[in-house]
Formats: C-alpha cells, structure tokens, sequence
C-alpha cells in the first residue's frame, strides 16, 4: 500500500507522482476510496541543515477540515445520495417507510438489518416499552436542575446519569471486551442496554419538560405505542381513560421515523467517536446529545422558527431574502451539507404538516413559510447555490403541536437514539474489532522555545494573545 512502484499495477489503483522526489506510488482503491495511510510513506528529504521535526518529513498527511470527504468507518446502514435527493435505511427508501412502517419497527430494521417478523416485532416493542420505566432516584435528579434549564441540558446529564446504575453494561468494570466478543452473552448484554436506552428516552425527555412545567412526572403508560406513550407522560393531567389524538401520535411517529438515523452527521459520529475508547454506551449517547444540542445540527429546526417569527408576515420575505443576499440575516432551513436539491424528508414533512393542521388549525407562520420558499425557489441566488428546503421545517409541526421552541433538539434527539445505537452496535461488532479513534493533526505552531524566567518576558498583547479581564459583581 503506498509503495513506490514503476507504473499502476491494477486499473483499480491511483497512481501519484510526488514532484519533490521524483517517486511514484501505486494505492489500491477499494470500495472507491483509498487508504489515507497510504500517504505516510511519501516523505520529502531533509534539506542540509533543516530540523527533522519539520512536518515534511513525517511523510504527507490528508487535511480535510471538517471530514468534507472522509470515510471513518464501513456502514451498512443508511445510504444517501445528496445529488439526486436519495435517503434509504437499510435499502429502504424512506417514502416507502414512512407510508408503511413505524418508528419501532424501522428501529429494529435499522439496529438488526432487516424488517422483523410479527413475533420479532413483537418482543422488540415489548421490550422496549417495558424498559422505559426509570428507577425512582431519576425523579429526585430531574429535580435538582432549576426551573429554567434548558431540556436538552437536562436530557444528557440524565443518559449520563443513566449508566451508573447499569454496572454490567460498563466495560471499564467488565473487561473491554463487553461489547466485541461478539458471543451470545456479549450480544444479549448489548441488546438490553439498546431496549434501556431506546426505552427510557422518551421517559426521560417528557421528565424534562415536565421540570419546565413545575408537573409531578407520569410512569409511562402500558398499551400504547411508542410515541402514543412519549405524548401521554408530557400531557397526562390526571384525566379519566385520556389517550393522545392518534393524528398527532401518528404525525409525531412519522417525524422520528424521518430522524431516526442520516448516517455519519456531526453527533453519530460523535457517538462513535467516544465509543471507540471503549466506553459504557450511556456515555457515548451522552457525548451524542451534547453534539447534537449545538446550533448547527439538533437546533437548526428551533433556528427556522426563531427566524420566521423575525419575518414576521409574508409580505416581509422580499426585504429578507434582500438582507440575506447582502449577508445581513441568515436564511435558516434551505440547504443541507449532504442534499444538493431537496431533502427527500421534506415532502413528507409538507404531507405530515397538512394532516396536523387539521386538527390544530394552521400555524400562523405557515403563510410565511411558504412565501419565503416559493420565493427562494424563484430566485437564481439560492437556486445556484442549491439552497433547497431542508427538512427542518417540521419546526412547524412541533410549534403546532404545543412543543415550546427550545424542546425541538429534544425531538431530534430521542428518535436519534436508535441511529446511535445502529452505528455503535456495528462499530463494536465490525471485523477486526475497534480502535480508538485518534485523528491527526497538521502542527504549525513554534518550533523549540527555551524557557524565559517571569521577569525577562516581553509583554505579548492583541486579540486570542491574552485571556480577557472579567468584571465580577459580587
């Protein structure tokens, strides 16, 4: 791999000339990618005089800020094609999911690789059900936040929190092979954490809005379904025999259905990330939900709420899409890093958003939803930009449905869940077994420095140069 070579060996190859030496390689390309350890053997000689720690001579590294085009890990799990606007799980095009499936099941298909059967389905969803009870010192924890924390603060303090209880699923307690031997013991293990996680998601996320609402917490019901059950522990208020609307259950299980996995988006591979140390999966679902809380993933749909309500009415959007050309606003919810046209979850969202609607009346943003991207649609700026519509537009599902903006990462987060799990689960079952991920870096700071004593320093000044002077009040 990488070796200097007269010619390419195989038309299956790449071969590469480094102009500094003179040498040729031949890297095989497997599964249209190569090896970027490959590179490590093309070094450039030492000039006379010149230090060895020089970068160039620990042979080329690849740079690629932001993983633009990096392949961590081989998936079987979902497949998108952002050209041509493709999202499958498993195989399965996610119309054809939505129509017919349910989140549950499409979680099965994706942690396990194929649909269940009848019986399959059953046990699962039992199981699952069955584990989203939370032992009773979960109550007092959700307690000690304040009122106003932020829930999506709260929800990964508490998939944290979750792991302490569970000695047997941590492998820095049970030797580090827990989760990889890959055996009937290692898998069943690995199956409870999943029923656990998947389980106590919604329980603990209708715990954290029920902080917010200064409401006793609700063991979550028997007989209903997975997001049926989600709905009643956040509305429960002591009614006789109260069940959820099932169009917005059903619209509500669509929606996590639509989120349940995107393959390696910034908080899977987050998950991976800290999962590949070997970590309890608690932990690594944590470190997800906090990857996911950022404002540039699990909270763009509250951004496109926040962002219309600045619009305000539809006769607005011509001046706005003005100042956003001028880049003096920021146009939240068209374009995607993945999708170059639109996001194939985005009709089916349109489709979600109308049966809810019915039920709530429409939203008043709605009018100027449609009015900002019929307009975009029209204008070659955003058209040669590709900036389509995304699918966090569901924002306005969720703000019909009564969900306050700053519970909408949670929304994201709980489907996530089982794209999580997916990734980890074949992470630690993959041939070869896992290795921590450690990636490079391209160091152009200072060379050797002595040490100067305190009094001898010339003082360093300017912008990042100096920490700044915080007032305190008190």
């Amino acid at each position: 791999m990488g070796r200097p070579t007269e010619s390419a060996s195989s038309t299956n190859s790449l071969t590469v000339r480094d102009n500094r030496t003179g040498k040729v390689y031949d890297v095989p390309i497997v599964d249209n990618s190569i090896q970027a350890t490959a590179f490590k053997a093309m070094k450039a000689p030492a000039a006379p005089g010149e230090r060895e720690e020089n970068e160039t001579h620990k042979g080329l590294r690849v740079a690629d800020k932001g993983f633009l085009n990096t392949a961590v890990i081989r998936s079987e799990i979902t497949y998108i094609d952002g050209d041509a606007g493709v999202l499958r799980y498993r195989g399965y095009p996610i119309e054809q999911l939505a129509l017919h499936s349910n989140h549950l099941e499409t979680a099965y298909l994706l942690i396990y690789g194929s649909l269940p059967t009848k019986p399959q389905l059953k046990v699962f969803e039992t199981e699952v059900l069955h584990h989203g009870v939370t032992h009773a010192d979960a109550e007092q924890f959700c307690r000690s936040f304040r009122y106003d924390a932020h829930p999506m603060a709260i929800l990964t303090s508490a998939f944290a929190y979750l792991g302490s209880y569970y000695g047997e699923a941590n492998p820095s307690l049970q030797g580090q092979t827990l989760y990889t031997k890959g055996d009937g013991a290692s898998l069943a293990i690995m199956d409870k954490q999943i029923y656990r996680l998947i389980g106590k998601a919604t329980t603990l996320a209708a715990m954290a809005y029920r902080v917010r609402q200064g409401r006793n917490f609700v063991t979550p019901p028997t007989g209903l379904s997975y997001t049926g059950s989600f709905l009643y522990q956040m509305d429960y208020l002591g009614e006789e025999d109260y069940i959820p609307n099932p169009v917005l259950e059903r619209a509500l299980d669509v929606l996590f259905l639509l989120h349940a996995d995107h393959e390696l988006n910034a908080s899977a591979t987050t998950v991976l990330q800290t999962g590949s140390s070997l970590v309890d999966p608690y932990s690594a679902i944590a470190a997800g939900c906090a990857s996911l809380y950022g404002p540039l993933h699990g909270g763009a749909n509250e951004a496109v709420i926040r962002m219309l309500i600045s619009i305000g009415k539809p006769e607005n959007v011509p001046a706005f899409l003005e100042a956003v050309k001028k880049r003096e606003k920021v146009l939240s919810g068209f374009g995607h890093r993945v999708y170059k046209t639109s996001d194939p979850r985005s009709f089916i969202v349109r489709k979600t958003a109308d049966e809810v609607f019915k039920i709530t009346g429409k939203d008043e943003l709605l009018e100027t939803a449609m009015a900002l991207h019929e307009a975009a649609m029209k204008d070659d700026y955003f058209i040669s930009r590709k900036l389509g519509p995304n699918v966090d537009f569901c924002g306005l599902i969720y703000r019909a449905m009564g969900f306050p903006l700053d519970f909408f990462p949670v929304l994201f987060a709980v489907p996530r869940v089982v794209g999580w799990l997916a990734h980890w689960r074949q992470m630690m079952l993959q041939d070869g077994g896992v290795k921590i991920w450690r990636p490079r870096q391209i160091f152009v700071g200072a060379g050797k420095r002595d040490y100067i004593p305190i009094g001898e320093r010339a003082e360093v000044v300017g912008p990042r140069k100096t920490p700044a002077v915080i007032e305190h009040s008190g």
